[in-house]
């Protein structure tokens, strides 16, 4: 009787999981409605669109004759379209310069430094403007204070930079045991190489793209194939999965199953204030001038952004607080708290490390 219950139990979490992975793929990117226009009245998740695990051939747990395989080529790309549609292609894509490149991550950051760049500007001269976040492994809550005087360069700039530190704290917060379905853990994927690059590229383009006189989308379709052009973009599909291939078993591996965290073997919590992108050693083209891409800190003026805007989270039970903020009498952080809290990844990544390489010997 027990072990009947236990195998209910058990392909129920297999059916669970199978199902969870195939909705978070394909419900965003099925989206039949044009949303043009920016709804302030409406935050937008903080995942638009559902893409990627890093890798290829990634078998899910408990779910046999079932593999992730997002890899596309740049003639999929299609249009962007504003808080997305099932038309755009997502997946990932190499370039020489910019290293895996995670399309679905670039258009939703480009999305949401649109919508952060529209409630700026609405927001100018009008005081300090609290807007209440959707919780992500706590309460967060966005303040943001917008002199009268800032230019259109100036908002673009700080929509930027909140974009980011919006992007990045889901990197962190996933680390610490967030999930966008309850229970299954994102662990697996929290800093791996591709992901912050992909956002911070994302930002990059969204606020070129708002400095254009083109129409939204327009914009943003012309913008992004030209900024992948300049990033060495590869032709064939075949080009991306022979980069995966080259860095299988060194960066993640396919021997394992998602959503076990050792699928991920390489991550990158060096990315504060820039991020740099990981090139596949060993290939033919040409991989000598790697763009580094720096966040945007500084208005028009030289002044800090983070004088404009505070960005808090009221950290739930998973968060250490006490071992990284031992002088904290609550559990409420902001954005400045990040640093901390990425030195505190790099030591559990080191000592992870350091665990795998004793493991062998």
């Amino acid at each position: 009787m027990k072990f009947d219950t236990y195998k209910t139990r058990s392909n129920s979490i297999k059916l669970f999981i199978l199902v969870c992975f195939v909705v978070n793929s394909i419900t965003t990117s099925a989206q039949s409605k044009l949303a043009d226009e920016v709804d302030l009245n409406k935050i937008p998740p903080r995942i638009i669109r559902a893409c990627c695990a890093f890798g290829y051939d990634l078998k899910l747990w408990g779910v046999p004759f079932v593999s992730i395989d997002q890899v596309i080529s740049i003639d999929d790309l299609g249009e962007h379209h504003y808080m997305s549609h099932k038309s755009e292609g997502t997946g990932t894509i190499y370039t020489n310069k910019g290293g895996f490149i995670d399309i679905g991550h670039l258009r939703d950051q480009i999305d949401w430094t649109r919508y952060m760049y529209t409630t700026i500007l609405d927001s100018r001269g009008k005081g300090e403007v609290v807007l209440s976040l959707r919780n992500e492994a706590g309460r967060k809550t966005l303040y943001v204070d917008v002199p009268a005087r800032f230019s259109k360069s100036d908002c673009i700039l700080l929509a930027g930079k909140i974009t980011y530190d919006l992007s990045l704290w889901h990197e962190i917060s996933t680390w610490f045991g967030a999930s966008t379905v309850p229970l299954i853990s994102e662990k697996f994927s929290s800093f791996s190489v591709e992901d912050v690059y992909s956002n911070l590229l994302g930002v990059h383009i969204g606020m070129k793209i708002l400095h254009s006189k083109l129409p939204f989308n327009a914009a943003a379709t012309k913008i992004i194939a030209s900024t992948l052009d300049s990033l060495d973009v590869v032709k064939t599909a075949k080009e991306t999965y022979d980069a995966y291939d080259a860095v299988n078993s060194k960066w993640y591996t396919n021997k394992k199953r998602i959503p076990r965290a050792t699928v991920t073997l390489k991550r990158d919590p060096d990315v504060l204030n820039s991020s740099r992108p990981w090139i596949v050693p060993n290939q033919t083209n040409d991989t000598d001038n790697p763009i580094i891409l720096d966040v945007p800190l500084l208005n028009t003026k030289g002044e800090l952004l983070t004088n404009f805007y505070e960005f808090t989270i009221d950290l739930n039970h998973r968060f250490p607080v006490e071992e990284i903020f031992p002088s904290y009498q609550s559990r409420l952080i902001n954005q400045d708290d990040f640093g901390a809290l990425l030195n505190r990844i790099t030591t559990d990544l080191q000592i992870l490390e350091q665990d795998s390489l004793t493991e062998g010997n």
